[in-house]
């Protein structure tokens, strides 16, 4: 393809990126470094017959007039991303200065707002991703396995997961795990604790909403692993077979390694989704007990209050996670990528 060709077959997908990525991006970059005016007080004298008092009051034009000068905030710099609601630099320092032990480090650490969101957001990345591809791999030779007349049926049901709204499929759990639902009385029973509730304890809540990912995200593997068993060569797995290849050892060595591409692909997808999980939380009203990356921003900017320096700070350091996690996989693809073609 010739170079001019090329350009211009290119074009609109680089403008696309640059105005509907790399823009916003930019944005929210500057964003995080201004905070809002603080609003400007001034200082009055009231005289009555007894005497003069001063007091302070709001000068509601000047405040006004401030903003509109300066639409973008003050100028704070990147102080904002080692304050007490981010990387709490300080904060780490001296709780590491004053802890008796790591352990009490970690938990006073963990108890930041950042932290405590970084936090469960890495330990449902970590678990619901490989969880939800080793699922859906295994659904995939269930009903690779089945014969031709049964396999639509139980692709319907394998997708319903996916078919169903996520919020409502949030929803429906959400009340499952409720002490009068079906799974809420269960772990009563299997606890022997009638007032146990699992939406009071912090630790179940994230078990309920690792599952709730795995049973979400599953289906996805499950269609793109399906498809692609289509592709697995047939004549290798019969020569497996001819030398007395069990069904296990077909799937480590001929299935598995045929897989690899597509596992590589799914599992960069479904990082960065999981690292951005938000609904669930929302769904099941689990902030209490679990708060996400994604959940922090979205309550900077909630309430009366906008921290949107905030909660652009954390976008950005949101961005920075998910490279930082897909690194590992970009880099393993990029060297097999340029083994395979030197």
């Amino acid at each position: 393809m010739k170079h001019k060709t090329f350009m211009w077959f290119f074009l609109p997908s680089a403008l696309a990126m640059l105005l509907f990525i790399a823009m916003p991006i930019v944005s929210v970059l500057t964003q995080s470094v201004y905070a809002p005016h603080e609003q400007v007080i001034r200082e009055v004298e009231n005289c009555t017959v007894f005497g003069c008092t001063k007091a302070t009051q709001i000068d509601q034009e000047a405040t006004r007039a401030l903003r509109e000068a300066e639409p973008m905030g003050r100028f704070v710099g990147p102080g904002i991303y080692t304050d007490r609601n981010h990387l709490a630099i300080t904060e780490i320092g001296e709780i590491w200065a004053n802890s008796p032990s790591i352990g009490s480090f970690v938990h006073q650490v963990l108890n930041l707002p950042f932290y405590d969101a970084l936090s469960f957001t890495l330990t449902y990345t970590a678990l619901v991703t490989p969880l939800s591809l080793a699922f859906g791999l295994a659904i995939a030779l269930a009903v690779n396995g089945l014969p031709r007349l049964f396999r639509g049926p139980v692709i319907f049901v394998s997708l319903l997961p996916m078919i169903v709204t996520p919020l409502v499929g949030a929803l429906i759990l959400f009340w499952m795990i409720d002490s009068r639902g079906v799974l809420g009385a269960a772990v009563q029973a299997l606890a022997g604790d009638p007032g146990l509730s699992v939406k009071a304890s912090t630790p179940m809540m994230w078990i309920m909403l690792i599952v709730y990912g795995v049973w979400s995200s599953a289906p996805f593997a499950f269609v793109i692993y399906y498809a692609g068993l289509q592709t697995v060569p047939g004549d290798t797995l019969e020569s497996a077979m001819i030398d007395g290849a069990s069904r296990w050892e077909r799937i480590r060595y001929v299935i598995l390694p045929h897989l690899l591409p597509l596992t590589t692909f799914m599992a960069l997808i479904k990082i960065m989704d999981n690292f951005r999980v938000f609904e669930p939380i929302v769904s099941f009203s689990a902030g209490a007990h679990a708060k996400s990356l994604s959940y922090f921003i979205y309550s900077d900017l909630g309430g009366e209050t906008r921290l949107l320096s905030s909660a652009a700070a954390t976008s950005v350091l949101t961005i920075a996670g998910v490279i930082i996690l897909l690194s590992p996989v970009l880099v393993r693809t990029w060297r097999t990528f340029g083994k395979a073609h030197a």
